[in-house]
């Protein structure tokens, strides 16, 4: 094998995200028990799961919204548990959760928040290349994100997350409320910017996104209960054992 072809192949084995025996919750109720997970660089990672399963705890949980009350989360080889948010995201983590955007503001002020932490040539350049791939969002740039339909508000929070030119970017439901249209828009979304090098774990109940998944985990009542290719999950009984509530 050539020397490139190795450099390669250890890029893509590379760990971007590491995440052992994670346990967490909500004052004194435990929602997570012994969660492990793994993202390498350049993978569509998904997570199934029914509601209740534990989904949006573990993303809070890995990007500190949430302190984990056990195990370790490294990014980078850095353990990065206990430490604030903002470092978390200057270290290349960028967080979509359900909601995604500042209704109050406006979309260019939406983008802003996105990329805060970047100088502000660099905040100009980034807003130029999302609205290029956002072409709506340009032509509406002064307007309240409030004023965007369920669609256009993903297509911002999408951007906004992209904004901070991130290595891994965890979304939360990117589905949720979208007509079946959109959901292939916010899949279509993920592969363009995956094909730029960009790692995605995706918390989903839509099947749908298993179409995109190089490795899926499935989270059933707090516990994992599967992790393999989306060939191995078809040949095991994860997907009859958990509940979901939209099939795609």
């Amino acid at each position: 094998m050539a020397d490139s072809d190795q450099q390669g192949q250890f890029h893509q084995e590379v760990s971007l995200l590491d995440v052992s025996g994670i346990e967490t919750g909500y004052d004194d109720l435990q929602i997570l028990w012994n969660v492990g997970i793994n993202v390498r660089r350049g993978e569509r990672v998904i997570v199934l799961g029914a509601n209740g399963a534990g989904k949006t705890t573990l993303l809070k949980a890995l990007v500190g919204l949430l302190p984990a009350w056990k195990g370790a989360i490294h990014l980078n080889g850095e353990a990065v548990q206990g430490m604030r948010i903002d470092r978390r995201i200057s270290r290349g983590v960028s967080y979509l959760s359900e909601v995604g955007v500042v209704a109050g503001l406006t979309i260019e002020e939406n983008l802003r928040i996105g990329g805060y932490h970047l100088a502000s040539g660099a905040v100009r350049s980034q807003m130029a290349v999302m609205y290029d791939f956002f072409p709506d969002l340009r032509a509406r740039r002064r307007e309240a994100a409030a004023s965007l339909s369920g669609g256009q508000r993903k297509m911002l929070a999408v951007a906004k997350a992209l904004m901070s030119r991130p290595q891994l970017v965890i979304m939360d439901e990117p589905s949720a409320g979208l007509s079946p249209l959109f959901v292939s828009e916010v899949i279509s979304m993920v592969n363009r910017f995956h094909g730029e090098g960009i790692s995605f774990l995706v918390a989903e109940q839509n099947v749908k996104f298993l179409e995109i998944a190089d490795r899926v985990y499935v989270l059933d009542a707090g516990r994992m209960i599967f992790s393999g290719t989306v060939e191995e999950l078809h040949k095991n009984d994860a997907l009859e054992r958990a509940y979901f509530g939209v099939y795609g």
